[in-house]
C-alpha cells in the first residue's frame, strides 16, 4: 500500500479531491479530480477481499477509518460496484477487479457515498 500523501497534495482549498482516485489493486479510475469532498467520519469497513466474500458477512474483521471522499451522487463515479445489502449498508468495491470494500453507503441516506482514502490510490 502506498504511503498517504500529504493532505494539501490531495485536498484543494475548496475541500475537493485534487487528483484522480484509483483502485489500489488494478489502477482502475474510481473518481475524476474535483468530484468528491474531503470528509472526516468514523466508519467501519471490513478487511479488503473479493466481492463474494464481502456479501457473506462472515467476518467482522476490518478497520475503523476516519478520512473519506464524500460523493453525493452515485452517477459521479467512473467505476464502482456495490455489494448486496449488509443490513442497511452497501459496501463500495472496484467494478473491474471487485476488490473492496473501498467505501460505504447507508441506504437511509441516498446522497452520501464514502470512499476511504486509505483504500484507494491517487494520481
Amino acid at each position: 500500500m502506498e504511503p498517504a500523501a500529504p493532505r494539501n497534495e490531495l485536498v484543494s482549498a475548496e475541500g475537493r479531491n485534487r487528483k484522480a482516485v484509483l483502485c489500489q489493486r488494478c489502477g482502475s479510475r474510481v473518481l475524476q479530480p474535483g468530484t468528491a469532498l474531503f470528509s472526516r467520519r468514523q466508519l467501519f469497513l471490513p478487511s479488503m477481499r473479493k466481492k463474494p466474500a464481502l456479501a457473506e458477512g462472515s467476518s467482522p474483521e476490518g478497520d475503523l477509518l476516519q478520512e473519506h471522499w464524500l460523493v453525493e451522487d452515485m452517477f459521479i463515479f467512473e467505476n464502482v460496484g456495490f455489494t448486496k445489502d449488509v443490513g442497511n449498508i452497501k459496501f463500495l468495491v472496484c467494478a473491474d477487479c471487485e476488490i473492496g470494500p473501498i467505501g460505504w453507503h447507508c441506504l437511509d441516506d441516498k446522497n452520501s457515498f464514502y470512499v476511504a482514502l486509505e483504500r484507494v490510490s491517487h494520481e
